[in-house]
């Protein structure tokens, strides 16, 4: 069903990468979200004030809040369609991230709230009637918010939408609140217990949880968190395909919203090589990565002396001494200055965010291993950080 609605309903859907049709995917699943949660608030919403049901109301009030959380990602995806501008000369892509951090302080308010009515519940129980009307409802409910998950992972993941994806998981979660809402109402009709607060607590503790979830994964890209490693894995190994190109290293990749990713890195050549037909292939790298991932990529060129074997060997070597420190430290840019009594050995080391000897005691460490094997070596070493993190 969701193919047969994007066929009539997204005009050029096929060129998904495409940000107009990006933008016109994200506000037909807006559109779509708003019309299924009303209709369930309403359908919800009678049935919960007829039966006398907190539970069943505040499990409307979810839906209620999920028709809200639509219509702001609908209003996200049109302010992040906006064209660059001398002002945003990166375009607005980041007011989706906007927008989804929005409908998740929407998600944690409601679940605030319900979890008040609730105890009140609780603490003045009421008579919860139960009929059939109440089951048809709930289990209709069921079955839509499963369609809309689906519906929402399959165009969030077609697009690449971090909101649509957090959107299918809060349909996920709608499914397993009002699954427990109906539980209760067959439980409490056959036992005659009533669970109805009890249950209203759980459902808006498990919304609150939801909403806090998604405040965390729509903040962490506002932040600048750590490229995706797929992406990061893509890059290299692209870039370390091209004849000539002998090592990369320094990749950053900075994101202003969905499509709209840029990524600067340094390309280790030959230094004996013609720098004109280097200076080329590194174009035609950049070139190609505009063409074939839509990614904005800035080159620098690093000349690595390779017909001095001395050098060559010197450089294996201390890369494998600093491996022994830890698997994830990496050196590049290695050259050395000759001298009567000793021989300065100049490099850069790359280490991640998350290792734990400081910058003083690394130096320490490397230059103790590379003179326990080059006692005339002296280490000048520059310590750089990692920005990103690639698969193992």
């Amino acid at each position: 069903m969701t193919e047969w609605l994007v066929r009539h309903f997204v005009k050029d859907h096929e060129k998904a990468d495409d940000p107009a049709v990006r933008m016109r995917y994200g506000q037909f699943a807006g559109i779509v979200g708003i019309i299924c949660n009303i209709a369930l608030c309403l359908g919800k919403g009678a049935i919960g004030l007829i039966a006398g049901s907190v539970s069943i109301v505040a499990d409307a009030l979810n839906n209620l809040s999920d028709a809200a959380s639509n219509v702001i990602s609908l209003l996200g995806f049109k302010l992040a369609s906006k064209p660059a501008d001398p002002g945003h000369p990166y375009g607005h892509g980041r007011y989706e991230y906007l927008s989804g951090l929005a409908v998740a302080v929407v998600i944690v308010i409601i679940g605030v709230e319900l979890i008040q009515t609730s105890i009140d519940k609780v603490l003045n129980p009421t008579a919860t009637e139960f009929s059939l009307a109440v089951v048809a409802v709930l289990a209709l409910s069921i079955l839509v918010k499963l369609w809309m998950a689906v519906f929402n992972r399959t165009i969030g993941r077609r697009i690449s939408s971090t909101t649509l994806e957090a959107t299918a998981v809060d349909s996920r979660n709608d499914v397993i609140s009002t699954g427990v809402v109906l539980v209760c109402a067959i439980v409490s009709h056959l036992t005659g217990i009533d669970l109805d607060g009890i249950v209203g607590i759980a459902v808006g503790a498990f919304i609150v949880y939801s909403g806090a979830q998604l405040v965390r994964d729509t903040v962490n890209p506002l932040l600048g968190q750590a490229p995706d490693p797929a992406l990061v894995s893509h890059i290299q190994n692209k870039i370390l395909g091209y004849p000539g190109v002998l090592g990369t290293h320094d990749l950053m990749v900075h994101d202003y919203g969905p499509g709209r990713q840029f990524a600067s890195a340094h390309v280790e050549m030959a230094a004996e090589a013609d720098p004109m037909e280097s200076h080329d292939l590194i174009d035609n790298i950049e070139q190609d990565f505009k063409e074939d991932d839509g990614l904005i990529v800035t080159l620098h060129y690093d000349p690595i002396v390779t017909d001095d074997p001395e050098v060559k060997d010197l450089r294996n070597q201390i890369n494998a001494l600093v491996k022994t420190i830890d698997a994830r430290l990496s050196i590049h840019d290695l050259r050395t200055v000759p001298g009567p009594t000793h021989t300065n050995v100049i490099f850069d080391c790359v280490k991640p965010a998350d290792f734990d000897m400081d910058d003083e005691d690394l130096r320490a460490r490397i230059a103790a291993l590379v003179a326990a094997d080059h006692p005339q070596a002296i280490c000048k070493i520059t310590i750089d950080q990692s920005y990103v993190s690639s698969e193992q």
